[in-house]
């Protein structure tokens, strides 16, 4: 059933009588569009406008649970610390809106529902764009992640997080953060996923880069160890992959030697 997500009649319609309301509902722009003025412009309206239509619609029609996506990599620079769902929240200008998204589930807890909150990692699967991109650079010896190289990058496989959407069917109300076990500093993230395709380590971008990608690189250059511990002790969940080292393999694996090449990549839902 197609829906206008912005059209809150035909949300309410559509939502009417479910148990369950889940909104994953984004509009990433591609890799090559990311700088571009007004590139998030839909994606935050998705999660400024459209969240709480869903939401609002959930509770209107008795659901009894809302699940809403979110961005884990919003967080503040936590340097080597662990990230729990507590720690400070830093949106930046281009992702301001996932504040609104997520505010929309703790308002349908409010109203006696329960509102849950998934903070993915950065995404990456062998069907992911941003992984693909990835793989175009470092197969060319460039790293287009910018960051420090000791910093952290938290990632998440398609698969597991398909698995913890899942888990969010029985999950306590609240925010939990959707990552692997061992979140990889920069270094060892590329370095995974050179040795993984056979290729030598790529060079890492100078820090200064991150400016030159205004909020979306400062936000990407954030050092976030994130923890999986709350959502692994409230449902049992656990990531197949335990790290990228694993998880690069299979997700490039999977596509044969062929098609991973000038193609291949690894990403997230910012």
């Amino acid at each position: 059933m197609d829906v206008d997500l912005f059209d809150r009649e035909a949300v309410a319609r559509a939502v009417a009588g479910h148990e369950v309301v889940m909104n994953l509902a984004t509009h990433v722009p591609s890799s090559t569009r990311m700088l571009f003025p007004g590139a998030w412009r839909e994606n935050g309206r998705i999660r400024r406008e459209a969240s709480v239509n869903l939401a609002e619609a959930a509770c209107s029609g008795g659901a009894g649970r809302f699940i809403q996506e979110s961005f884990g990599l919003t967080y503040a620079d936590a340097g080597d610390r662990w990230v729990e769902e507590t720690a400070p929240v830093a949106a930046a200008k281009y992702n301001r809106a996932v504040a609104d998204a997520e505010t929309a589930a703790e308002r349908f807890t409010k109203r006696g529902g329960a509102g849950v909150v998934l903070r993915f990692a950065g995404f990456y699967g062998p069907d992911s764009p941003q992984l693909l991109d990835l793989v175009k650079y470092v197969r060319k010896g460039f790293a287009p992640l910018p960051g420090a190289a000791e910093a952290f990058f938290s990632s998440v496989s398609h698969d597991d997080a398909a698995s913890a959407a899942v888990a969010a069917l029985e999950l306590p109300a609240g925010v939990y953060n959707v990552v692997d076990d061992e979140p990889l500093r920069r270094r060892e993230y590329f370095d995974a996923l050179a040795a993984a395709l056979g290729v030598p380590p790529p060079k890492l971008m100078p820090r200064w880069m991150a400016r030159v990608f205004g909020s979306l690189g400062e936000t990407l250059a954030r050092s976030l160890r994130l923890s999986n511990r709350k959502l692994r002790g409230a449902c049992g969940w656990s990531p197949r992959y335990p790290s990228v080292r694993e998880g690069f393999v299979a997700a490039l694996g999977s596509r044969g030697p062929t098609n991973a090449g000038p193609n291949g990549g690894g990403g997230g839902s910012p």
